[in-house]
């Protein structure tokens, strides 16, 4: 009928993506159908026409956010967040109250993220995280930072603010921060500060520049 508009199909609340990484190639154009395909959630809403809408509002919409990434039949992550909004024109999801699950190469979870909010570039799945960034490893350490970034591919967690360390009786803070998700290995860039009070000095750091 004339004038009958054709609506997209729309992700119901609670949805989870989950991405199964082959290669690096494959696994962007995958990333970029699914940040495409994310809908507003709920029933008998409209999209909103493009030359009307806000322009800086999302695109799409959804809560109960979950995106995963295997290596194999191994999980290498998972993000869980209470929402998330597609903004197309900046290429990014941003989502809210996030928390990441880590695992090793045996599936097994090494260390857990928090942060007020995350956004992630679904291109390269590069994350960023910001408000009372946490993580908190299996081995007792515990890192408390304003913001950070995770870089997928190199596998690399920095941050540009101050970050704190904290790991049995020792406590270690600088500015400019570069460590694997793990953080058993990391180094500060400067401003570093350290108070070691274990017997046996577990923490090790190194400063580069001033």
């Amino acid at each position: 009928m004339r004038g009958q508009r054709k609506t997209r199909p729309r992700v119901p609340t609670g949805a989870t993506v989950r991405v199964l990484r082959r290669s690096w190639a494959k696994r962007s154009w995958r990333l970029a159908a699914i940040a495409g395909g994310l809908a507003l959630a709920g029933c008998g809403e409209r999209e909103t026409p493009a030359q009307l809408a806000p322009r800086d509002a999302p695109d799409q919409e959804v809560r109960g956010f979950t995106l995963t990434e295997s290596v194999g039949s191994v999980q290498r992550w998972r993000l869980t967040a209470r929402s998330a909004a597609t903004y197309r024109n900046r290429g990014v999801i941003v989502a809210q109250a996030v928390a990441i699950e880590f695992y090793d190469a045996s599936g097994k979870a090494y260390s857990h993220l928090t942060a007020d909010q995350g956004e992630i570039r679904p291109s390269t799945n590069d994350m960023s995280a910001r408000g009372h960034v946490t993580i908190v490893t299996t081995t007792g350490t515990r890192v408390e930072t304003p913001s950070l970034r995770f870089l997928n591919r190199e596998q690399k967690i920095v941050s540009d603010d101050r970050v704190t360390i904290r790991r049995g009786g020792d406590l270690l803070s600088g500015v400019g921060f570069e460590s694997d998700p793990s953080l058993d290995h990391f180094q500060f860039r400067r401003q570093v500060r350290a108070q070691v009070s274990s017997p046996s000095g577990r923490i090790r750091v190194r400063e580069r520049g001033r």
